[in-house]
């Protein structure tokens, strides 16, 4: 498993949002129009990976993504297998 620093974390999301954001046909000025989030702010997040949560919830909103945020942290990943066996059987009516 290969850790990333978070700099990359925001840049690789970043370059991820910009592949959305351009599948979507969408400007960074009609984005910005539509989220009210500064041009500059959404030129910098794609550029560099950096923008307040607030701006990045507000222009994931904006591109009709709001499921990506509501998934963030929805479910708790299980830590030893142990937890997953238990998840397994709770999903699955056994009792553990």
């Amino acid at each position: 498993m290969v850790l990333k620093t978070p700099y990359e974390m925001a840049a690789d999301t970043a370059k991820r949002f910009r592949k959305v954001r351009m599948a979507k046909k969408m400007t960074i000025k009609e984005l910005s129009l539509r989220s009210g989030v500064p041009y500059s702010t959404v030129r910098r997040f794609e550029s560099m990976g950096e923008i307040s949560f607030v701006s990045f919830v507000k222009l994931t909103s904006a591109m009709g993504e709001d499921q990506e945020i509501d998934r963030l942290f929805a479910e708790p990943i299980p830590q030893t297998i142990e937890e997953v066996l238990c998840d397994n059987c709770r999903k699955n009516g056994i009792p553990r």
